[in-house]
């Protein structure tokens, strides 16, 4: 069995898999030790780490030297948030994702949104569909094996009848046997509930101030949940805030409390 075909059926046990998302080995190793069953990095907070705007920013180039450093640091699965692709044509992307494959990335996310002029806007399904499927079918053509997780931002982008929207694009995405479906911003329990029961694909989900706690999603049936770049966020609004009581009392000592 490959370790994709291992990846593969974290995503239909009874519990969902929970995700740490990465940015960095040292991110990578905390969430290892704390005994996560797997990985994700976040683009988001790659870009950031290396001083970029998330938005296909950073060059493919410097982000596959980051999920390399990673690789190296880790036993656990590593999926790769590839935000379009990272490329204009269905052969720059496939070979992105195969330079991921080589060095050991057993999964990604593609996504149906892109970011214009800082401003991030959902494509035409039908369109994102075409794109897709013609990714995917490059892949098997090339005999490529990679989880591919859809993240289709409907409910990001706030669009009027999220759930309708959503399950019209799923059902686009099961003509071509994707094997994952991620929907961020999701957290009604009732939305959960019509998506995941609209499909037999693993649905993810992602951290969210108002989203149900891990047991509730098990009930609903969601496989697998994301934590995004929240935790980055977190950890580097806390560094800005002792770096300011550091100068406040011109002392570590904040550090040490």
């Amino acid at each position: 069995m490959t370790n994709i075909q291992i990846f593969k059926e974290l995503h239909q046990n009874d519990e969902p898999l929970l995700f740490g998302n990465v940015w960095n080995p040292q991110s990578a190793k905390v969430y290892e030790k704390l005994g996560y069953n797997a990985l994700a990095t976040s683009s988001s907070a790659v870009a950031h780490s290396l001083g970029y705007e998330d938005g296909e920013n950073m060059s493919f180039d410097e982000y596959l030297y980051i999920v390399e450093r990673i690789l190296k640091s880790i036993s656990i699965p590593l999926t790769v948030d590839l935000e379009g692709g990272y490329g204009k044509t269905t052969d720059k992307i496939v070979s992105n994702i195969s330079k991921l494959v080589k060095i050991g990335v057993v999964g990604i996310n593609i996504e149906d949104s892109v970011i214009t002029n800082e401003t991030r806007t959902i494509l035409d399904k039908e369109e994102f569909f075409e794109k897709l499927k013609s990714i995917v079918l490059k892949l098997k053509e090339e005999k490529i094996e990679i989880f591919i997780n859809v993240r289709t931002d409907s409910f990001l982008l706030g669009l009027e009848n999220p759930v309708d929207e959503t399950l019209k694009r799923i059902k686009l995405f099961e003509e071509i046997s994707v094997d994952g479906i991620f929907v961020p911003c999701i957290t009604s329990e009732k939305d959960i509930e019509v998506i995941v029961n609209s499909t037999k694909i693993p649905v993810n989900v992602m951290c969210m101030p108002e989203l149900p706690d891990f047991k509730t999603l098990t009930d609903l049936g969601v496989k697998r949940i994301s934590s995004g770049n929240f935790l980055n966020g977190y950890i580097y609004k806390n560094l800005e805030e002792k770096g300011r009581e550091i100068m406040q009392e011109q002392s570590f000592s904040p550090i040490f409390k």
